[in-house]
């Protein structure tokens, strides 16, 4: 196709207190004898947010461990528990930040297609649609609650499960559930964000379409992160929704230089996406002065420390291994730096950046 058919996700919801609806919302979905199963991120076992999960029947609630970014090795064994278990569920809704958005995605369409997820870790290798699947984001900034993608670490590369089946059927956008977030977390997700934007508008793929999203993206994190003086519950609506444009600039763009180099370190070190796009921007003065200027001022206005010095000591094999990681994603640096870019972003100079970090 010459245009990009792009997939939307299916219905959404947003409002204070609309987390209250999740029942009502899911009835209609509901299969006689399979369960709905809620994927938690485990900072909220014990929590207040736990007990309002409607479970009805058979449901299933599991906390899942989101301290390091989702693998497919989790991402299997989790589909195939539930598999085991049910044979088959009404649907997998995910609780939480990015990664418990994206284990949900996962899931959901590993229930219905064979072998591994690191089968279908590149763009429109899913063939069968998932089980239905429900996105609510605790933290916002990622995107990963409109995105096509569920980014995840497999045995060879960090990169996602690209697909017109990856995009939630539902998403609850609920800004009470991120009132309370730690700071820190919530400031590198909201640079996620930020970056997001910044990397979409510079980029050669941009259009009327990702530009409308970015820029009112761009302005909510603005509002958010340099015009107010402290964090309130009108921090948590604009924020939300600026994640949610921010995601959908990147549906006819594309992200840039940060993700492309921050894929390599959470391929090798863990590093969580949030911190790592954070880790890498800081130091992209060359490729977008303005945005790095203004991520310098964010970071000193709101007291965030951002970690240096994580590549120190590490070997030749483990470079050659991020470069490796951080080349294979050819559309973000297609985006960044146009169609010659294997010119101008050699393995010495991708090197050298990574010896800044």
């Amino acid at each position: 196709m010459a245009f990009r058919n792009f997939k939307m996700v299916g219905y959404v919801i947003y409002g204070r207190g609309s987390f209250n609806q999740l029942d009502e919302i899911i009835a209609p979905h509901r299969k006689a004898g399979a369960p709905m199963v809620f994927l938690v991120d485990h900072f909220f076992e014990g929590k207040a947010l736990a007990n309002r999960v409607p479970v009805r029947g058979n449901d299933k609630i599991i906390f899942v461990d989101v301290t390091y970014e989702p693998k497919t090795t989790y991402v299997d064994s989790l589909a195939n528990q539930l598999k085991d278990e049910f044979g088959t569920v009404s649907g997998v809704i995910g609780i939480g930040g990015g990664s418990a958005m994206d284990l949900a995605k996962a899931v959901g369409l590993m229930m219905n297609n064979p072998g591994s997820s690191a089968d279908y870790q590149g763009w429109d290798l899913v063939k069968q649609p998932g089980v239905y699947k429900v996105g609510i984001p605790t933290l916002s900034g990622t995107g990963a609650e409109v995105s096509r993608t569920t980014v995840l670490t497999g045995p060879t590369k960090k990169l996602g499960m690209n697909s017109d089946f990856t995009p939630f059927d539902q998403i609850v956008l609920d800004p009470e559930l991120t009132a309370g977030a730690p700071a820190n977390q919530r400031f590198y997700t909201g640079m996620d964000c930020y970056i997001h934007c910044i990397e979409s508008l510079t980029g050669t793929y941009l259009n009327e379409f990702s530009k409308s999203y970015g820029e009112k993206a761009l302005q909510l994190c603005r509002e958010v992160y340099v015009n107010k003086s402290g964090w309130d519950a009108d921090s948590d609506d604009k924020l939300m929704m600026a994640s949610y444009a921010g995601g959908m600039s990147i549906a006819y763009s594309q992200v840039g230089v940060a993700h492309a180099v921050s894929y390599g370190l959470s391929y090798l070190l863990g590093t969580k996406h949030g911190v790592g796009n954070c880790i890498v921007f800081d130091k992209l003065q060359d490729y977008y002065p303005e945005g790095v200027e203004e991520f310098k001022i964010m970071v000193e206005k709101n007291k965030i420390d951002i970690p240096q010095h994580i590549c120190a000591g590490l070997s030749d094999e483990d470079f050659d291994k991020m470069i490796n990681v951080s080349l294979g994603m050819k559309p973000l640096w297609e985006n960044a730096l146009g169609k010659d870019w294997e010119k101008i972003m050699t393995r010495e100079k991708l090197r050298a950046l990574y010896e800044l970090l």
